[in-house]
């Protein structure tokens, strides 16, 4: 045997594979890139569960804004979502699951109570959590990992009672929230302090619980006040029972509501009895904008039905995830990312431009709906 020429041969060997180990196999694709550009989310939701309706529309934004993200090839958004039935002990669980599987960023919880409960988590592993729909006071507060691409009731609140008293020029209100349900008592509160600051005089505050079905008592004390105008701080299976059991009783007044009426299963619950409602929302399919109407124009003709305000915010977010990696530069470093998001300035979602400006809140501009013939319309004021 000439060892000479076979230690040149198995030299020559030994170089090719190195070769090949250098771009991650030859002949079966750039891996050692393909891992580099995969981004791992994840998404905490409740497409079961009383929230459902919330939730599913949420998962239907988010779903197609992955699918179209992944389409243009720049990241491959990998996402793990888990259904945490909008109940907190799940949400808790969940979170752990998510910090264990070092999630690049995540979005969600969908409720309020569940955000709260597990923002701790995530701000202690350094991982960004946001927040597509929940508006409750205060969440973000001393947190430099928490976020929320949706404005908190006390950005919107405000707009709905400072633009419809200029519409309808009323002078008495009555109030009826549910007294177990962090987000509408949050919502109760900035109600009471806007109308009290408009000049408004409160005649009657009545409270529920999540989950009743009969409000004709409280209804029965509203209608002897008699007030210009009823406020009511709830979701959309409470708010659908209590228009149509008010208009029922003949009280006909406008109804204000607040982030939890922006549901289109209000509509289809209550009926011609949704008519006549105001909320204020930063989502409007009637937006003049030809971001918006591609966006509607995609939906409508994946899904069957235009998008709501869930749908549209839980789209915004998984784009504001991909912008915020694309900043960064980086699919692992959970600080550079946390970082671009927080600096996130008009940025151009769906739901109107948005800017961060180092707050975990965006600022962005509201629009004022009225529901009318079965639809949101957005108010020209």
């Amino acid at each position: 045997m000439n060892w000479k020429k076979a230690w040149k041969v198995f030299g020559a060997a030994l170089l090719v594979t190195a070769a090949c180990a250098g771009l991650a196999g030859c002949g079966g694709g750039d891996k050692g890139s393909a891992s580099e550009k995969t981004v791992k989310l994840g998404f905490l939701n409740g497409t079961t569960g009383g929230v459902a309706a919330y939730g599913l529309a949420e998962k239907e934004g988010f779903d197609m804004a992955i699918e179209e993200l992944n389409q243009k090839g720049d990241y491959h958004f990998e996402v793990e979502m888990v259904d945490t039935k909008g109940v907190v002990a799940q949400a808790v669980a969940a979170a752990q699951k998510m910090v264990s599987g070092k999630k690049l960023l995540v979005v969600g919880p969908l409720i309020s109570g569940e955000y709260k409960a597990v923002a701790p988590i995530f701000e202690q592993a350094h991982i960004p959590l946001l927040g597509a729909a929940t508006t409750a006071e205060g969440l973000t507060d001393g947190g430099e990992y928490l976020f929320r691409n949706c404005v908190p009731e006390s950005q919107n609140i405000p707009q709905t009672v400072e633009k419809t008293h200029k519409l309808l020029g009323y002078r008495t209100a009555a109030l009826l929230y549910s007294h177990n349900n962090e987000h509408q008592v949050s919502a109760y509160n900035i109600f009471k302090e806007s109308l009290e600051k408009a000049g408004v005089t409160i005649v009657a505050d009545e409270t529920f619980a999540d989950k009743d079905s009969d409000f004709s008592a409280q209804l029965t004390k509203i209608q002897h006040a008699n007030p210009d105008v009823v406020i009511v701080a709830g979701y959309y299976q409470e708010g659908a029972l209590i228009l149509k059991k008010m208009r029922e009783m003949g009280m006909n007044q406008p109804v204000l509501g607040d982030n939890g009426f922006v549901s289109p299963e209000l509509i289809r619950i209550a009926g011609d009895a949704a008519d006549n409602v105001y909320v204020s929302c930063m989502w409007s399919a009637d937006r003049d904008s030809a971001h918006t109407k591609e966006f509607v124009k995609n939906f409508t003709a994946k899904y069957g039905h235009e998008p709501d305000n869930f749908a549209a915010c839980a789209y915004d977010s998984a784009y504001l995830a991909a912008a915020a990696v694309k900043q960064a530069g980086t699919t692992t470093d959970t600080k550079k990312v946390r970082d671009a998001l927080a600096s996130m300035k008009d940025f151009d979602g769906v739901c109107g431009k948005m800017t961060f400006s180092n707050s975990g809140d965006p600022q962005v501009d509201l629009v004022l709906l009225k529901i009318e013939n079965g639809r949101y319309n957005a108010v020209t004021l």
